[in-house]
């Protein structure tokens, strides 16, 4: 094998694996070529064929020359914005303190905590009697602490807004002063001049007949990116995985800016509505913060066109779902959905979710009068379960003492019915056009209405946070990538070779020795 030696930097290609090492050509031959014949003996030959060639660079990016080892210069704190530039040194030291930070962090932690136990966005009776100044919480804790520290609101409150961006000032502290610094030493060229400095690296052998050409085409194959200069080799892989930690930092951000976002830029309403009426969006949605800002959609009707409900076997609601109609300020339909729980109507910005469902009214007849549209109304039981009651008049109305039918149900799919005594006196299923009779009087029940409860919300922090956590699964996953790096230095047909990686120490030993088993032995070389 010929290698042709520019007295200049070397640095190893991808560039046509299959074409052959030429001789060198006149125009070398005229600017001080040096040729050196080299037979190998290959110890441990793997496909019989070379996949790397070598390609001269008459240029390259900038180097950094080593003695003692070591990754190169240094660059501490350079690169950043210009903002960060302004800040003095020890202020950007004191925000990047890592015990700070995770201070930061916990204080965070703790608020959202806190804003969990204490009930958010009551009205202020509710804490009065909730914390009452004569029975304080844990001998202190009163109505006064949560409005003073806003933590009714806790996550658009100016305590948590603060504690947010204060990590956020030490992420891009931290980012500025230490992670950008170790991105730019990674990313040099760190070439070292002496058997000693290589030696103290983690990993270090020497090859007694070798050949520093052959070492770095088997790195090339390996996936390292190659470079030289006369006698020194420099290659590293895994440079990825020097800028995680940025990336992880950035994400942090997006989370958080989004996090604001939400607390500060949001509308929520909530409103329970009959079928077939309607509503208008901005009569029900209320801003959360002070970003807050309504949009054009906000002018859009919601109309009920229907609502109907799911059970089990068992009787018990299983779904509910609402057909609903949108329609814009000249009364034309713009969007139809059928929406229920955990399938929301979006439009606009403005997210519609199924969260309840109420009874409305109760439409009968009476001996073939009616329809007469009865009020349901709810009654307190113990549990959970809903109750519905409503009355039908008969007689005088007028009189002191009204005496009538009453109806109960606890859902819209039967009508259980007493008599003027209030006995027991049949159940009915609504539609089902079947008659009760009742001291002479025919009862039908024609129908039930229910009624839908809606809950409407503008979030526009919700796709910066989908984006941050997604940055943040990647970048977490970037991280575990290894920054391997590889130094190596020929000595006459000696090549001393030596690593370092920054994850796996176990096993980079044994990738190392993996990959000088693959070095050709020299058996006899001559040079002109």
């Amino acid at each position: 094998m010929i290698v042709t030696l520019n007295p200049k930097i070397l640095h190893f290609s991808k560039l046509n694996p299959r074409s052959p090492l030429s001789r060198p050509s006149p125009r070398f031959h005229r600017t001080r070529t040096i040729s050196l014949t080299t037979n190998c003996k290959l110890q441990n030959p793997q496909d019989g064929r070379i996949t790397k060639t070598i390609s001269l660079s008459d240029s390259a990016p900038p180097v950094t020359e080593e003695s003692s080892g070591g990754n190169g210069g240094g660059g501490g704190g350079g690169g950043g914005g210009g903002f960060l530039k302004r800040l003095p040194r020890k202020v950007l030291s004191v925000l990047s303190n890592l015990p700070l930070a995770i201070t930061e962090m916990a204080t965070i932690a703790a608020l959202m905590a806190l804003g969990t136990v204490i009930e958010q966005g009551e009205t202020p009776e509710f804490y009065f009697e909730k914390y009452p100044e004569d029975n304080p919480v844990l001998g202190f804790f009163t109505w006064r602490w949560i409005f003073a520290l806003g933590l009714d609101h806790m996550y658009s409150a100016p305590i948590f807004l603060g504690m947010l961006a204060l990590l956020a000032a030490s992420l891009m502290a931290c980012t500025y002063t230490t992670q950008i610094p170790l991105v730019k030493v990674a990313r040099r060229w760190s070439f070292m001049k002496s058997d000693e400095a290589i030696k103290k690296q983690d990993f270090a052998d020497t090859l007694q007949r070798a050949s520093i050409q052959d070492l770095g085409v088997i790195l090339m194959g390996d996936g390292y990116e190659v470079f030289m200069k006369g006698p020194s080799l420099y290659a590293f892989k895994g440079l990825a995985g020097r800028f995680a930690p940025i990336g992880v930092h950035i994400a942090m951000l997006l989370i958080m800016v989004g996090g604001t976002l939400s607390a500060t830029g949001s509308f929520r309403g909530s409103v329970t509505v009959p079928q077939g009426l309607n509503f208008v969006m901005g009569d029900v949605l209320a801003p959360i913060g002070f970003l807050s800002v309504p949009t054009d959609s906000f002018n859009t009707e919601v109309h009920v066109n229907r609502f109907t409900m799911d059970y089990y076997d068992s009787g018990e609601v299983s779904q509910f779902h609402s057909d609903l109609s949108l329609r814009d300020l000249n009364g034309k339909e713009v969007l139809r959905k059928t929406i229920s729980v955990n399938d929301p109507l979006r439009y606009g910005g403005v997210t519609i979710y199924q969260t309840d469902w109420s009874f409305s009214a109760l439409q009968v007849t009476k001996d073939g009068e009616g329809p007469f549209n009865l009020a349901m109304a709810p009654l307190k039981i113990n549990g959970d379960k809903k109750l519905y009651g409503t009355f039908l008049p008969v007689g005088d109305t007028n009189a002191p003492n009204v005496k009538g039918i009453s109806m109960l149900a606890r859902d819209l799919q039967s009508i259980v019915v007493y008599d003027l005594e209030g006995k027991f006196a049949g159940i009915r299923r609504p539609n089902s056009k079947l008659p009760i009779e009742i001291d002479g009087m025919k009862i039908v029940i024609e129908d039930a209405i229910g009624s839908t409860g809606l809950e409407l919300k503008t979030d526009p922090g919700v796709p910066v946070v989908y984006a941050g956590f997604g940055a943040l699964m990647l970048t977490t996953c970037i991280s575990y990538l290894s920054h391997s790096q590889i130094w190596a230095l020929q000595n006459g047909t000696t090549l001393v070779v030596g690593g370092r990686t920054n994850r796996a120490k176990n096993e980079f030993p044994d990738d190392m020795n993996r990959l000088l088993d693959q070095v050709p032995e020299l058996i006899k070389t001559s040079a002109d």
